[in-house]
């Protein structure tokens, strides 16, 4: 049996009719190439099955065509391994990958302990190897200047998720302290008076900023700290459940909750359903996220959709474009949205 004979680059540019040089500047997105030919090398490329060398781009152009994204390797490690999955993954990859997959970059996705006296270390070596175009910091990375100044040292672009100060970086966020006030004025209109907050973790600049909106909008709407409580909940279920059930069993409850993430808004309902309070008659639950399973929680939440995949889309984005010689920098908000779904409603007479 003969082997198949391997499509090189030349082949494509005799059968396109072009020069290498022409071919090349396709294959790497780069610019002065007619409509037309452009066209025309990608239909060759199709029809012979050229696959690209990437080790030869990056010689050939002086880039790696990898962005990477880094996460919370505690976090994200626990929730696989306890069979929760991880929506906010899902997200980050969906985003990141299909818009990397537009301009012919990979997307690479590694873990980072986060808060740790070595976490420099560690994006040290995962950027000495892989060589990325630009990284993407998420929370609580985001928050960590060590490894902003890390790769300010290396040269390397990189994209802050959920930052919004002005620092001369390429920062994507949403407005997490609008959005809970949103979610608070929400409640607030449907008449509650007894509000609380379970926040995530402190450690995370997106729920410090959350907890200051719904302080904001309970003190706007004049009630009281003592009608106004925040709950630790550090984004776990069982966390969640062991601080709220006491809460929801004491004679003064409140009649409305925001959870900083919807595993505590689920973590919510069924501390609900065991103390015999009807979601939402009893009690009205707002949650942050908007993962798909909260569509199909009994009833369907109320949600906050956290714009994930447009925010890691759009630092992929601005990545790739200052590996062309634009400057990786500016702010890039990327709004929110209230879901009303049958969570919400007013509180018990």
């Amino acid at each position: 049996m003969n082997a198949r004979k391997t499509v090189t680059i030349e082949d494509v540019a005799l059968a396109a009719g072009v020069s290498r040089q022409t071919v090349s500047r396709v294959i790497n997105r780069g610019p002065n190439v007619k409509p037309a030919v452009r066209e025309r090398i990608d239909a060759a490329i199709e029809r012979l099955g050229y696959v690209p060398n990437l080790s030869a781009r990056r010689m050939g152009g002086g880039k790696s065509f990898m962005i990477l994204a880094i996460n919370d390797r505690q976090r994200t490690l626990e929730n696989w391994e306890a069979g929760r999955g991880n929506d906010w993954v899902d997200q980050m990859l969906f985003g990141g990958m299909t818009e990397c997959e537009k301009h012919g970059y990979h997307l690479v996705f590694e873990l980072i302990d986060a808060g740790a006296d070595d976490a420099p270390r560690q994006l040290s070596r995962v950027i000495a190897s892989l060589r990325p175009d630009g990284v993407v910091l998420t929370p609580p990375h985001s928050d960590d200047q060590a490894l902003v100044s890390l790769l300010d040292e290396r040269g390397i672009a990189c994209a802050r998720i959920g930052q919004r100060e002005p620092s001369g970086h390429l920062d994507i966020f949403m407005d997490e302290r609008g959005a809970a006030m949103e979610a608070t004025r929400h409640l607030v209109e449907l008449g509650h008076r007894r509000l609380t907050f379970i926040a995530g973790s402190p450690g995370y600049g997106n729920s410090r900023r959350r907890v200051e909106g719904f302080q904001s909008a309970t003190r706007a709407a004049g009630i009281s700290k003592d009608g106004a409580t925040v709950l630790d909940g550090d984004f776990h279920f069982s966390t969640t459940a062991a601080v709220l059930e006491p809460l929801l069993k004491s004679r003064v409850r409140p009649t409305a909750i925001i959870a900083d993430n919807d595993e505590m808004a689920f973590a919510t309902l069924h501390v609900a359903d065991r103390c015999g309070i009807e979601v939402p008659r009893g009690l009205s639950v707002i949650s942050f996220e908007d993962t798909p399973g909260v569509r199909f929680s009994v009833p369907p939440l109320t949600a906050i959709r956290q714009p994930t995949a447009r925010m890691i889309a759009c630092a992929c984005e601005k990545l790739i474009e200052s590996a062309s010689g634009k400057r990786a920098a500016g702010s890039f908000e990327i709004p929110h949205e209230l879901i009303m779904r049958a969570t919400t409603g007013p509180p018990p007479r």
